[in-house]
C-alpha cells in the first residue's frame, strides 16, 4: 500500500537518509524505532509527502509522489494522509470540533457533513460532551485525541505518527496506543510509528530499526 525505494536525503554535507527502503500493507501498524539522529523523522516526513526527497521513489496506493507540484502534493496529502505529532499542533482559538475539522473544511466538504463526522469521531475517541471544549481546557491526553480525530476525519489511507505519545504520562501513552489498534480493528486503518516507547513498538504488527540512515 505505501512503498519506498531508495530514498536518500541531505541537508548541506549531512547525509540523513542512505538509500531507505520500506513497504507498508494495508491494515498494518508498523513502528520505526532507534536512536536519535538516525533519520526516522526525516523518513517520516519525506514519506508523508511533508519534505521532499533529494533520490528516490514513493507511492501510496499505487500513486507515485516525485513529479507531483507543490499543490497536487498538499492536495493528495490531505486527501489521504493523516498526521498524529508529538505536540498536538491545535488551534488554540478553536474548540474541539472546529480543530477536527479543518481537514475537511479544506477539501472542500459541506459544513453540515464536517460538523457530523467530526462529532461522530470524538464521541468515538470518548470526548463526548467536549466538543465546545478550545485546546487549553483539555487535558494532554484529551488533546492528544482530538488531534487523532483530526488526522481520520478525511478517512485517510495511512496516518503517520511522529512519537505521539512523548508529551503524555505512562498512562495517557497506554490509553492511546490501544486506540490505534481500537482503529485498526474498526476501519482496518494502516499506521506507521516512529517512538522511542518500546511498549508501543513491540505491540506494533512488525518494527523497523534505524541506524546511521538505513534500516539496520
Amino acid at each position: 500500500m505505501l512503498k519506498a525505494e531508495k530514498i536518500h536525503k541531505s541537508y548541506g554535507q549531512l547525509q540523513v537518509l542512505k538509500g531507505v527502503e520500506i513497504a507498508v500493507n494495508k491494515g498494518e501498524i508498523v513502528s520505526i524505532v532507534g536512536p536519535s539522529g538516525s533519520g526516522k523523522s526525516t523518513l517520516l516526513h519525506i514519506l508523508g509527502t511533508l519534505d521532499r526527497a533529494d533520490q528516490g521513489e514513493i507511492s501510496l496506493n499505487g500513486q507515485a509522489m516525485q513529479g507531483m507540484n507543490a499543490k497536487s502534493l498538499a492536495s493528495f496529502r490531505n486527501r489521504h494522509i493523516g498526521f498524529v505529532f508529538q505536540f498536538h499542533h491545535l488551534l488554540p482559538e478553536f474548540t474541539a470540533i472546529e480543530n477536527v475539522s479543518v481537514p475537511g473544511w479544506i477539501a472542500g466538504r459541506g459544513r453540515k457533513e464536517v460538523a457530523a463526522e467530526a462529532s461522530k469521531l470524538l464521541k468515538m475517541l470518548g470526548l463526548a460532551g467536549r466538543e465546545e471544549n478550545k485546546p487549553q481546557q483539555l487535558s494532554g491526553g484529551e488533546q492528544q485525541r482530538v488531534a487523532v480525530a483530526r488526522a481520520l476525519i478525511n478517512k485517510p489511507a495511512i496516518i503517520f505518527a511522529d512519537e505521539p505519545t512523548g508529551n503524555l504520562d505512562s498512562a495517557n501513552a497506554r490509553e492511546l496506543h490501544q486506540l490505534f489498534f481500537d482503529l485498526r480493528k474498526q476501519f482496518e486503518q494502516t499506521f506507521l510509528i516512529v517512538t522511542h516507547n518500546e511498549e508501543l513498538a513491540t505491540m506494533s504488527d512488525r518494527v523497523l530499526h534505524m541506524k546511521d540512515g538505513l534500516m539496520a
